[in-house]
């Protein structure tokens, strides 16, 4: 049997998403349109969702949707693989940036207990001899599913895509030309993360995945199975996220936030585990985080530094910011 859209049946997406958002999350996250609104008017309503929220939920983005379904049937194919076939593309060796990171290895930093969560990255291909390759290892394939390669290298062309027009728009809100970020994120180490969360019992703990920020300029999800994604508002409260069928969750990384000198805030999330009812459901996610070249210099912008708001962080390469935050969150070990 195919994968259905969204991991699901549409009504039961629909029940699923009806059930776990309440209303003051769209009344105070609007659901932006990238088609029926006017290129200028988007990016005013983009980036002011950003500021106010670090978040953004945004549809007629022109993602693929029969290639999101095969993704969705692939990686839950992948997922119910042998333990040790899984292992044996273990990502250990290269900082957890391509291949398979097993159950409970990644932590939030400053979490105590780690993540209940497997996933598999796939990252960008540079050719040979590209002076990036050395920040980048070439990624890897499951030889069990000949079909998985090709699927996902389509679905992270496409992310790529469509998060270069969302930054687009944010360099309009910003006060940049419209294209600024095409350079700085020209063979950027971006991460496509195909991510499960198994069944829990009806007594587990409440959280899946602790607290965090993430670490690149921003991240895009489309869909998922069941819901738990919650984001932390400016006033402390923790709200439920599932975007409307079709629509992208896009949020704030740590990057953007520095590059804007905190201007545009990185937002603290989490995925809880859904009431005792659905605990013995498992949970698909496909985040994609859209990382600046490593080689670029994460400097804060001019427009965002004045008086009022000094400079909060010293320039650093996207490369070293990486590798300083994998470590705080156990992927790659040293100091």
């Amino acid at each position: 049997m195919g994968m259905p859209r969204f991991a699901g049946s549409a009504a039961a997406h629909s029940a699923i998403w009806r059930y776990q958002v309440s209303e003051s999350v769209l009344e105070r996250v609007p659901v932006l349109s990238m088609a029926n609104m006017t290129k200028q008017d988007f990016a005013a309503a983009f980036g002011e969702s950003f500021q106010r929220f670090g978040f953004a939920m945004v549809r007629d983005h022109g993602m693929d949707m029969e290639l999101m379904d095969e993704g969705w049937a692939l990686a839950r194919r992948f997922f119910a693989l042998p333990e040790e076939t899984k292992r044996r593309y273990d990502a250990a060796a290269n900082g957890g940036q391509r291949g398979y990171t097993a159950f409970g290895v990644e932590i939030a930093k400053g979490a105590s207990e780690n993540d209940l969560k497997e996933f598999w990255h796939v990252g960008r291909d540079l050719p040979a001899g590209d002076p990036l390759a050395e920040a980048m290892p070439p990624n890897v394939w499951p030889a069990e599913m000949p079909e998985f390669k090709p699927a996902f290298s389509r679905l992270y062309a496409e992310f790529d895509r469509v998060g270069g027009e969302l930054l687009s728009a944010i360099a309009l809100y910003l006060g940049l030309p419209e294209r600024w970020f095409d350079s700085a994120i020209e063979n950027g180490n971006s991460i496509l993360r195909l991510l499960h969360y198994p069944p829990v019992s009806p007594q587990a703990p409440g959280i899946r995945a602790g607290a965090h920020e993430d670490i690149n300029l921003i991240t895009l999800l489309l869909g998922a199975e069941e819901g738990g994604l919650e984001l932390r508002d400016r006033d402390g409260n923790w709200l439920p996220v599932v975007p409307p069928p079709g629509a992208l969750a896009i949020n704030v990384g740590d990057m953007l936030q520095r590059l804007t000198n905190y201007r545009l805030p990185s937002t603290s999330h989490r995925v809880v585990n859904p009431p005792p009812e659905r605990r013995g459901h498992a949970r698909y996610s496909m985040p994609f985080f859209l990382h600046l070249r490593p080689d670029f210099l994460i400097d804060a912008l001019p427009q965002c530094v004045d008086a009022d708001h000094p400079r909060r962080d010293p320039p650093i390469t996207a490369h070293d910011y990486l590798a300083e935050r994998l470590r705080e969150i156990g992927l790659i070990k040293g100091k």
